[in-house]
Parts: structure tokens; sequence; C-alpha cells
């Protein structure tokens, strides 16, 4: 590791220790300060997410986007205790701080022998949306893309192994996907990442997107039900009870797992683009629902297609 990655890993983790150790509330409202921080004083990706909102919400006026846009911010910063903290709860922990909107379907999806693929995107946080699952007992595996820093990386596997996941790592993809759709499990993938090579372009808030081919083609080539998952965030005065030591459970969330029906044509390329086209369909109309939740600061958009590259000369 070098210096740097030594010092962010050092850093993080007093922080990590720091933020676990309040009570949640306190820990919740610092973590929303510091992505505030992040978001309007050292303007982390500000201009990314500036431009993202004014070119999908562009009948909203600028004070409703900058709203939006510190409100990601926060949310990133919450959502990331969440994420420190929830490696230590157990399952019935788990099962009371979610609400599973579609039990039944994600149920009969795994009621077959060939798994079922769960798409998932940067949306409230994927990563209760799987350890949910999977305290419901759902088999579930995950893709893990590596990090920078390799401390990171090994902290975030690591974490969802605790939540009951099994990591398939990016670079073993091909192979561990199709093993465990083989063995009944469902296959968890993140898929609105932009892809600098090799990928397919769909239509994402009106604008082509590079999107990996992989999601999608794992399906088809297994035959597996396709599940769009992920989990919202509920607001803070809503979705609290009375946990059993008479404290309030706070930062609830909704899980959704719907199924994504789709009858293949033969033509792999065209059932490829389709199949990625619903997907982002689906994703951009729960965005509209909760766009404070969505990771605004990634450059979804930074590959284009070669006919937009070739017109630029």
């Amino acid at each position: 590791m070098s210096f740097r990655h030594r010092l962010e890993y050092v850093a993080f983790r007093v922080l990590r220790v720091v933020l676990g150790a309040l009570p949640e509330r306190f820990a919740l409202r610092g973590a929303a300060g510091l992505g505030w921080f992040a978001g309007s004083v050292l303007r982390i990706r500000r201009g990314v997410v500036d431009e993202h909102l004014a070119f999908v919400f562009p009948e909203k006026d600028t004070a409703w986007r900058r709203r939006v846009a510190r409100a990601s911010y926060a949310h990133l910063g919450r959502e990331a205790v969440m994420l420190f903290r929830m490696g230590a709860w157990s399952e019935d922990e788990l099962v009371a701080r979610t609400r599973l909107d579609s039990e039944d379907s994600v149920r009969a999806a795994m009621a077959g022998e060939r798994g079922a693929v769960l798409l998932t995107g940067h949306l409230g946080n994927w990563e209760v949306a799987g350890a949910a699952l999977a305290a419901r007992g759902v088999p579930l595996d995950v893709v893990g893309k590596g990090m920078a820093n390799r401390r990171f990386e090994e902290d975030l596997f690591e974490a969802r192994r605790r939540l009951g996941m099994r990591v398939i790592d990016m670079g073993e993809a091909p192979k561990g996907v199709l093993r465990a759709l083989r063995d009944g499990r469902a296959a968890a993938m993140v898929a609105d990442q932009n892809m600098h090579r090799n990928g397919i372009f769909v239509p994402f808030f009106g604008r082509l997107a590079a999107t990996a081919r992989g999601p999608a083609l794992f399906a088809l080539r297994s035959g597996a039900p396709i599940l769009f998952g992920y989990a919202l965030a509920e607001p803070a005065d809503r979705g609290r009870d009375e946990g059993t030591d008479g404290e309030r459970r706070g930062h609830r969330y909704v899980v959704h797992a719907e199924p994504m029906e789709y009858e293949a044509t033969g033509d792999l390329d065209l059932d490829v683009r389709n199949l990625m086209a619903e997907y982002h369909a689906r994703l951009e109309g729960t965005i509209r629902r909760a766009p404070e939740q969505y990771f605004w600061q990634h450059k979804r958009w930074k590959t284009r297609p070669p006919e937009e590259q070739d017109s630029r000369g």
C-alpha cells in the first residue's frame, strides 16, 4: 500500500470507531453534516452533481436542484455510517429495520432451480437491499468491484460476508455468477455504472449511457428470472418504533424486488439491449420518486457513443 492509502485507511478507521460509538441519531446527524461539508464547502464533485441535476430535471428551478444536491451528500454520509453500524446487527435486527415490499415476488423467483439475477443501482442503500434479503433466508452472492485502496475493499467485502452475503470478485464474475445461478442462488449486481469500453448504449433520462452487457447475458444464458431490487431509506420522521430496550429505532428502509418479465427473441444483441433498457427505465422511474437518494456524483454519461465523438471532429 502507498503511504497515501495507509493514511486514508487510518483516518477511515478512526472515523468509523467514533461514528460507530455515538448514539445512532447523533452519528447520523454528524455524518449528514460531513456530507454537507464535502458537497457545499469542499465541493467534491459538486460540479458533476449540479450538471446532472440540471440535465435530468430542467423543469425544476435552481433552488430545488440545490436542495436535492445538498440532500444527496447528506444521504451519502448517513448511509456510509449505516454501513459501518449494520455489520454488527443480527438477522433479527436487519429484519426489524427493513420491510420487504415484494416478498412474494422474491419467493416465486427463487422457487425454481435456476436462481435469480438481481439488478440494483446506486440508489438508496444497495448494501441494505442485499443484507435484508440474506437475513430473510435468500441465498445471495454479490458481485464486488475492486477498489484502489485494497484495505477499503477488504473491509467492504468482509462487511458483506458478515451480513450473510457471498462475494464474487468482478474479475471472476463470468464464471462466478453462472455458478451461483446453477446452485440456485441469487446473484446481485449494481448495473448503472459507466462502461469505459465494450459496453452498449441504452437510454437513461433521455441520453445514451454506456452500460455493461453482463447482467443481461447472465440471465439470457441461464434462463434465470430477473429482479429489479433497491432499498429506499424512509424519512427520519417515519418508520420508527420502540425497540425492546425502550429506545427509538431510527433509519428504516423499504426494500423492493420487482420482477422484470422478458421474452427472448433469439437475437442475443437485441435481447441484451432491451433488457438493459428496461432496467434503466425502471431505475429512472424510481430515482424520480427519490432523487436525493441517488448517487449523482458518479459520471454516468462520461463515455459517449462513437457517432457523437465523430461529430465533434
